[in-house]
């Protein structure tokens, strides 16, 4: 086949040995249907395109009436797309469509019929719950999309669609509810999509790094969740989301701390409960961040807090350690963050068994050898059990990244330096905004409107009003 159009697409896909020719004779012309089969639905382009294409064929039509018909869209059952730039040809070929060039015509009709390969819908394996939906975001972004409209009947949900990465071309979609979703976030968004300049976008993660405001702080400015019912909660709040196509996971803007301690199942659960289970969360998280400062600064510089009988047997324990408590503390720290990553790394059947029982046997061998005391082992596995508790694993990981520097500050200045250490934390907090939105809030500033779902959750039907954190207008959710 004679052709600029057709010779460009081929010389551009030159090297593609999974890209398919199919020739075609209509009316004494060529045609081409380009197309790579490998994320192509042949099926239906056999069934569709080219069974039409040999009908016409060995029909009575003449040439002025098959391009009337191809003008008018009658003449396959699928709907095509015309492109007149080779460049532009390719782009759709390469995204799974299919597409047809014809000799003396300067242009190609494309045809959708992407096949990609997916996983069915399953469970969360991040953020499990009891009660409420089971279903999980997976890799394919129209599954994600049509799970979202699932939950979301109603036309004020709006999709802004992105192509992200010079060679990936990976689609992402910017989702949020017109009206409730303030202005300025949407621009803030689209303006850092857009400057977005990467070769490749393989992870939702890529995203959240290059737009990242303030990357001076550990804590996470971005929200990640694989639920779908908790991104339809959050876009009700007037937030954000943001899904890539090949993640099975969400962005959600803005993001305050106290939203990070929250978990989809506080919803779903009595208030009651909701509430009990919600302190305990907080409280543990401040547990995984300054138990192990406050013990070795306690211990080391203030023993005088402890009771008698306790300081008594802490002393005991630690009579023939040869260690200081701030070492014998670091190397234990370490020893549960080297047993944690491996037991992520390790094959799944064998990863929790064998970092569990890890913790206990390296624990119970190295009391018994005397080189760490047992107060010292209780208190490193209650602060990684505690690290566990928190329902975000980007904010307990940054928890634990903290936990070092106080560590080290409270074994060598004591209390003092622990609490002025953790005012210039909750400095640092009150300074950073993520979108717009106050990190702590409603903490800082004040609003005790909203501390209806913060340290407690009282029963929905007192919860009438959507956070002044995320949204300026359309307050009322209920009557």
């Amino acid at each position: 086949m004679k052709g600029l159009m057709y010779e460009n697409i081929q010389q551009i896909l030159a090297g593609s040995e999974d890209t398919v020719y199919q020739p075609f004779l209509l009316y004494e012309r060529s045609c081409v249907l380009i197309y790579i089969q490998s994320i192509v639905d042949v099926k239906t382009l056999q069934e569709k395109v080219a069974s039409a294409l040999i009908a016409e064929a060995q029909g009575d039509h003449d040439w002025e009436e098959f391009l009337q018909l191809l003008d008018e869209g009658t003449l396959f059952p699928l709907p095509a797309k015309l492109v007149y730039a080779s460049q532009d040809a390719v782009r759709e070929i390469v995204h799974g469509k299919a597409a047809l060039c014809i000799e003396g015509l300067g242009c190609a009709y494309v045809f959708d019929v992407v096949k990609y390969q997916k996983r069915a819908v399953s469970e969360s394996q991040n953020e499990l719950v009891v009660i409420g939906p089971q279903e999980a975001f997976i890799e394919d972004i129209v599954s994600n999309l049509s799970l979202l409209r699932h939950k979301i009947k109603h036309p004020d949900l709006k999709t802004v669609k992105y192509t992200v990465g010079t060679y990936t071309q990976t689609t992402v979609y910017m989702i949020y509810i017109e009206g409730l979703c303030k202005p300025e976030i949407l621009k803030d968004l689209d303006k850092g999509i857009r400057e977005i300049s990467i070769d490749g976008v393989l992870g939702i993660s890529y995203l959240s790094e290059q737009m990242k405001k303030g990357n001076k702080t550990p804590f996470p400015q971005f929200q990640y969740t694989e639920r779908p019912d908790s991104v339809a909660a959050s876009l009700l709040e007037g937030r954000v989301g943001l899904i890539q196509d090949g993640t099975p996971s969400a962005l959600l803007v803005p993001v305050t701390l106290l939203s990070l301690l929250q978990s989809s199942e506080d919803y779903y659960q009595s208030y009651l409960s909701a509430s009990w289970i919600r302190l305990v969360r907080i409280f543990f998280a401040l547990i995984s961040m300054l138990l192990p400062s406050l013990y070795i600064a306690i211990t080391t510089f203030q023993p005088e807090i402890i009771p008698s009988d306790l300081l008594l047997t802490i002393s005991a324990a630690r009579e023939n350690i040869p260690f200081s408590a701030l070492t014998e503390a670091l190397v234990m720290e370490l020893t549960f963050e080297g047993l944690r990553e491996a037991g992520t790394r390790i094959p799944k059947p064998v990863g929790q068994t064998i970092s569990i029982i890890g913790a206990i046997v390296i624990g119970q061998a190295a009391v018994q050898a005397g080189i760490v005391s047992a107060p010292m082992v209780i208190v490193v596995s209650i602060t990684g059990i505690a690290s566990y508790i928190i329902p975000h694993f980007e904010l307990g990981l940054a928890l634990r990244l903290l936990r070092f520097p106080l560590l080290l500050i409270g074994g060598t200045t004591g209390l003092i330096g622990v609490f002025i250490a953790s005012f210039i934390v909750y400095g640092h907090l009150t300074s950073q905004r993520s979108f717009g939105a106050p990190y702590l809030s409603p903490l800082a500033p004040l609003v005790l409107r909203d501390w209806k779902d913060i340290f407690m959750r009282v029963p929905s039907s007192l919860m009438k009003k959507r956070s002044k954190a995320y949204i300026d207008r359309n307050f009322r959710r209920q009557k």
